[in-house]
């Protein structure tokens, strides 16, 4: 990894900080706010869907006009909305000030992708660094919570400053504009929607499975194995340490076997793991949740270079979609997984999960490599 890759996952890990920390604020703002449970769903909801939805936007204007200025102004929006959340004296500006935040993460990751394409050459294994600092970003978040236990929601005005540290660093960056200052009549190439359609519905089908087994998971191991909710938890940290080396290898599996063939090894190793999760009945399950982890992280990276080779002069709406609005789907679909596993049971729904990824398998083979 080049310094230029590193500083760019650096800077992605500043933003993602702040899609993860929006959870870690909620018991705080029930405590000392007096919010309840609805009020605060609708800070996630808010957060969830502006950074989500938004991003496409973003991708088309980056795709019209050179905006790499955006990358730094995103991050201390992101940060900026956190920030004002302890001097929000009313709902309404509470509400506000988290849409600040989703906003400025929707607008970051369109022409940060770009940049990511200049700066790695368009590497498989430079996107993958990329995406790992992001997928550390968002699990370091949580490490928000022993401030605000000290001293409350009065500071979250310093969680301003990894936007601060990520700008400061990113800024340099900006000065090798190179593909990322690319307008649409000046690259080549011709878009494939068709081709794009088909690996968006692939990221839906990765995303709804990785929403649904994160959601579960911890509760599913506790009542297989009998397990305390502490002991439970650490079933997360399983999760959550395969998706890192599940991301490293994702560059480097596909520089070696191309994209396609380790995204449809990948994605049917994720079936048959995700099966064993849920039938296993014993302590064997957690090596299963590795496995898992790690499959359905290897084609992270891969869905974004693809994207953006898919639609060679729209990398910006590919970058939008692939990072936000098919990645999030999962999310409003959790309620339904969670009326299907109280009407059934956990383990069934986990076993239905796992047909998902064996559905990617055979979408994958409607695509062919970008030229």
């Amino acid at each position: 990894m080049n310094r230029k890759t590193a500083l760019l996952s650096a800077g992605h890990g500043s933003v993602d900080l702040y899609q993860g920390i929006v959870p870690v604020l909620v018991p705080f703002l029930v405590a000392e706010r007096g919010y309840d449970y609805l009020a605060v769903s609708g800070f996630v909801l808010a957060a969830t869907l502006l950074s989500s939805v938004v991003q496409p936007v973003f991708g088309l204007l980056t795709d019209r006009w050179s905006m790499p200025w955006l990358i730094p102004a995103s991050m201390i929006t992101a940060g900026l909305g956190v920030a004002l959340i302890g001097v929000a004296e009313s709902y309404p500006f509470a509400l506000a000030a988290i849409g600040l935040t989703g906003i400025g993460v929707a607008a970051y990751h369109p022409q940060a992708a770009r940049t990511a394409r200049s700066v790695t050459g368009g590497s498989h294994v430079g996107m993958s660094w990329f995406s790992l600092g992001g997928n550390l970003g968002f699990a370091v978040a949580p490490a928000a919570g022993p401030l605000l236990a000290y001293a409350g929601l009065a500071a979250s005005p310093l969680l301003i400053l990894p936007a601060v540290a990520g700008a400061a660093i990113t800024v340099p960056l900006l000065r090798s504009g190179g593909a990322a200052r690319l307008r649409p009549r000046e690259m080549g190439g011709v878009d494939d929607w068709p081709a794009f359609r088909t690996l968006t519905a692939i990221i839906v089908l990765r995303s709804i499975t990785y929403v649904g087994l994160s959601t579960f998971l911890g509760l599913y191991v506790g009542q297989r194995l009998h397990l305390s909710a502490g002991a439970s938890a650490t079933t997360l940290f399983v999760l959550f340490g395969g998706g890192v080396i599940g991301t490293l290898l994702g560059g480097r599996l596909a520089t070696r076997y191309g994209r396609l063939v380790t995204m449809r090894w990948s994605y049917a190793v994720a079936a048959l793991a995700l099966a064993g999760v849920a039938l296993i009945p014993t302590a064997a399950l957690f090596l299963f949740v590795a496995l898992t982890a790690i499959a359905l992280y290897i084609p992270f990276s891969l869905h974004i270079t693809l994207g953006q080779d898919y639609l060679p002069t729209r990398v910006g709406t590919a970058s939008g979609v692939t990072l936000g609005l098919a990645v999030s789907a999962g999310g409003v679909l959790a309620p339904a997984l969670a009326a299907a596993a109280k009407a059934t049971s956990l383990q069934l729904v986990l076993t239905c999960l796992a047909t998902l990824p064996a559905l990617a398998v055979l979408l994958t083979r409607r695509l062919a490599e970008p030229t």
